[in-house]
């Protein structure tokens, strides 16, 4: 006994050890397999990241899984994904392992994780999924491929979290499931066999330019009958949801050589009208328990025909309800009257033929009652839609009869008896005069609130008037906060807006008291005043303000008074014209800063950086208040904080703009011409002007009045250039000229004409010789430079200059009364004479001397007039 216990137990250790050394034996040898499979049998690039063999998990089946996969085309769809994921698992049978590399090995489980699957069809008719290279030989039953590869007699299977795409570019039908999760069991062996299916994903599809279905939950369990052998698919036991509406199916598909037959008949279960409440999304609508109704509401659907590249099915879809109603248990009211008469038919099997007709859909919240009906057909070639609208909308009932959850509150009354009449080519090309429009449209009441705005939008009234090719605005009040308007206009094409997402193009009359720009930005946004904006969750980001993409309209406004920011603009007018997400302004006037504001430019807001372009003519305006409240005023004349008067300035501006349309004022260039009308200067309000004061003891800034002064500047690069214009300070002229730059540098320079008579007794000797009259209006030029910044400027004198000046004036004086007194003289100056000359007025001493000693005392009155006065000589030197 003992013996036998040992024996088996050696086996199941053998067995165990065999099991574990199994994937290490065979994975190379089956991944070998898996490649010569693909390379022989796939036209495509197959690609993954591992390949692992267990035996434990699965036992006593073998598991191989295919980790991060893909599978991606060769032409005509080259580069393309056709298949990727995350994993491929495929359960077989142990005995499979241990077969030769010529013999097929068999498949018996398949189970896809978290996968794509993208299905192309183009305009000619190729799939992107016909990767398979062509073979003349039959494949067997078993689905076998060649020697040395695989046959799948698949028992069950799974696609788990998953997306599946798929894209006929001939039909032009678009099909999108997500969220995919779908099992099946069965014998796929048999040549016939029963398939059980569990399906769950959420839908969108969309034919043409229709959606149908948008992220709709659907779910299906179905059973069908596989006949492999003839390709032919039937409906048995089956129920589907189209989010909680009903289903059931009956017939098959068939797949042929060179098309599709269809033979599909669908229906409702039941006739409750929860049917129809099943419709709308769960997104938007709660559950239906305890919800009571009255009335039917029932689909009753045929597809049949075949499926080609001219032919779709032949259909007869109906949607009908008579005599409904339906309410929630905790809302306050029911809806009432429910009809709904709709049909999609299609007679021919051809797509132009197809058609959908509303013979009616009404309903009634307590005496107020809405209707819709119309047609649409000729749906591929250019459809033609007919609608009547009528009746009586309250908006606020909408959250009272369905539990909605709306993104904000809506209050307001549509009324509505609008017929409509258009074709779709008409629409895309712009004929508006082809579209056929009666009736009006009136909103009042109305009540809308965003986080995109500070306040709630009220639109008390608003009317329109549909004529042939045009709506007129009757009339439209609304307010937001501060804000009032009142407009009118005309809009040219509604329709095509609504239908096609045209830009919504018009004229437009606005008139407003108050205007207030800060009334229509995000109440998320807290201003920092940086140009950044703090959200809700106490985080800074640059504010956006984006000029909407859909309006294409000109806009003639009045308004008594705007608010922008801390600016107050009154009595405003002007043309605003915008398209392509930029705004153009022309014949721009308003009173602000105590003067008149005249101004024209453009905002495009279409790039990633936005930029703008402005004309700005301000006349006798308030210097210090509007350079003040204008921060690239600030920028381009920080000087102007000091200045307290009146200006006319014409100004041209370009650059680039902040994301809450403000300038960059690093990006700014443009020019500027100013005329200082009158101002009065607070030197103390500057440290550069007090800088000056200080190294100029001469200069009495405190009597610094500026009137009548012209200047021009230019700025580009961050950096403003200042052409030289003139100043007076009593009788000192002053040319000034140079540049600053955003970082507030500095680089002036300062030609000062300063009178001798201010130098002091010093010079009083040395002009005694000169006509009182002409030394009365001898002037000294001293040129003056400006570095460092506004907040620490930087003062230097060119007092070699000065003194070369001075000297040579005086010399020139000297010579021309030595010339005077004669020839002698002019000769022993010529000649170097050496005559004892104790003082100046001898008229003995030479040039050379008299230059120096002219440079002496000029030096030293300059150094007493700018702080650095040395002591008086008691004699000038004599010469030799």
């Amino acid at each position: 006994m003992k013996k036998i216990l040992k024996i088996i137990g050696i086996t199941v250790v053998f067995a165990i050890l065999l099991l574990a050394a199994a994937p290490f034996l065979f994975k190379g040898s089956l991944e070998k397999i898996v490649k010569r499979t693909i390379n022989e049998n796939l036209n495509a690039t197959v690609a993954w990241e591992g390949l692992d063999l267990s035996l434990f998990k699965s036992f006593p089946d073998a598991a191989v899984t295919i980790n991060n996969f893909s599978v991606i085309n060769n032409a005509p769809f080259e580069g393309d994904t056709l298949v990727s994921g995350k994993s491929l698992k495929l359960n077989m049978g142990i005995t499979q392992l241990f077969k030769k590399s010529d013999e097929v090995i068999q498949v018996d489980g398949l189970f896809l994780k978290e996968s794509l699957v993208n299905i192309k069809i183009d305009s000619l008719g190729n799939a992107n999924y016909d990767i398979a290279v062509k073979k003349e030989e039959k494949v067997s039953d078993t689905l076998r491929t060649d020697e040395g590869s695989f046959s799948f007699a698949l028992k069950n299977y799974e696609i788990k979290d998953s997306r599946i795409n798929y894209l006929d570019e001939a039909s032009k039908t678009f099909l999108i499931l997500t969220d995919v999760n779908h099992n099946g069991k069965g014998d796929l062996s048999k040549a016939i066999s029963q398939l059980e299916t569990n399906t769950e994903a959420n839908a969108t599809f969309r034919m043409d330019k229709t959606a149908y279905l948008n992220k709709t939950s659907i779910t299906l369990d179905a059973d069908f009958e596989l006949d492999l052998e003839n390709q032919k698919y039937s409906f048995l036991e089956n129920v589907a949801k189209i989010n909680e509406l009903p289903l059931t199916f009956d017939g098959f598909i068939k797949m042929n050589e060179t098309n599709s037959e269809l033979d599909i008949s669908f229906k409702t279960p039941s006739s409750d009208f929860k049917n129809f409440l099943g419709v709308i999304p769960k997104t938007y609508v709660k559950e239906l328990d305890g919800v009571t109704t009255t009335g039917n509401f029932t689909i009753d659907g045929l597809l049949t025909g075949t499926i080609d590249e001219t032919h779709i099915p032949r259909m007869d879809i109906k949607i009908a309800s008579d005599n409904a109603s339906f309410k929630y248990p905790d809302l306050p009211k029911a809806v009432r009257n429910i009809s709904i008469h709709a049909e999609l038919k299609n007679d021919t099997g051809l797509v132009k033929n197809t058609y959908f007709n509303i013979g009616g859909m009404t309903f009634k919240i307590d005496d107020e009652q809405f209707s819709l009906s119309g047609s649409i057909k000729n749906f591929t070639e250019n459809a033609l839609v007919n609608l009547v609208v009528k009746g009586t909308l309250n908006l606020a009932n909408i959250e009272k009869v369905l539990p909605v959850e709306l993104e904000q509150d809506l209050t307001g009354i549509i009324k509505a008896d609008v017929n409509t009449s258009f074709d779709m080519q008409s629409v895309e090309k712009e004929q508006y005069q082809n579209i056929k429009n009666s009736g009006t449209l009136s909103l009042t009441d109305f009540n809308y609130s965003d986080e995109a705005f500070n306040n709630p939008i009220s639109i008390s009234s608003a009317a329109i008037k549909m004529i042939p090719g045009n709506i007129k605005l009757n009339n439209f009040e609304a307010t937001s906060g501060q804000t009032d308007i009142n407009a009118t206009g005309t809009i040219r094409n509604l329709i095509p807006w609504i239908m096609e997402k045209q830009d919504l193009k018009g004229n437009f009359i606005i008139n407003s008291n108050t205007f207030n720009v800060n009334d229509f930005m995000s109440s998320e946004e807290k201003d920092t005043g940086s140009g950044n904006v703090t959200t809700a969750d106490g985080n800074s980001e640059e504010a956006s303000v984006k000029i909407p993409d859909f309006l294409d309209a000109t806009i003639d406004f009045t308004a008594k008074k705007v608010l922008y920011d801390n600016l107050v603009l009154e009595d405003t007018k002007g043309r605003v014209s915008i398209k392509d997400e930029a705004a153009s302004l022309s014949n721009v006037t308003s009173i602000i800063f105590g003067g008149d504001i005249a101004f024209s430019g453009n905002v495009d807001t279409k790039k990633s950086t936005p930029t703008f372009g402005m004309n700005l003519d301000l006349q006798k305006v308030d210097i210090e208040e509007s350079f003040e409240q204008l921060d690239f005023l600030k920028y381009i004349a920080p000087i102007s904080k000091a200045l307290n008067g009146n200006v006319n300035t014409i100004i041209q501006l370009n650059g680039e703009l902040n994301e809450d349309l403000t300038p960059n004022l690093a990006t700014l260039a443009g020019g500027l011409i100013a005329n200082i009308l009158s101002a009065e200067v607070n030197t103390n309000s500057t440290p550069l002007l007090a800088a000056l004061g200080k190294n100029l003891s001469f200069l009495d800034k405190d009597k610094l009045t500026l009137k009548d002064v012209n200047t021009s500047l230019d700025f580009s690069d961050g950096k403003i250039v200042v052409k030289p214009f003139d100043i007076n300070i009593e009788d000192v002229k002053i040319t000034a000229g140079g540049s600053h730059g955003l970082d507030k540098s500095i680089d002036y320079d300062l030609i000062m004409d300063v009178p001798a008579k201010y130098l002091g007794t010093d010079v009083t000797s040395l002009l005694a010789k000169l006509d009182p009259e002409e030394a009365n209006s001898m002037i000294l030029s001293l040129p003056v430079g400006l570095k460092g910044s506004f907040t620490n400027p930087q003062v230097s004198l060119n007092t070699k200059e000065a003194i070369n000046s001075l000297t040579q004036t005086l010399v020139a004086k000297q010579k021309e009364e030595l010339l005077n007194q004669g020839t002698d003289i002019l000769s022993d100056l010529i000649s170097g004479g050496n005559k004892p000359n104790d003082s100046i007025s001898t008229g003995t001493t030479t040039s050379t001397n008299t230059t120096q000693e002219a440079t002496e005392v000029v030096t030293d009155i300059l150094g007493g007039l700018f702080g650095k006065k040395k002591k008086k000589k008691d004699t000038i030197k004599s010469g030799n």
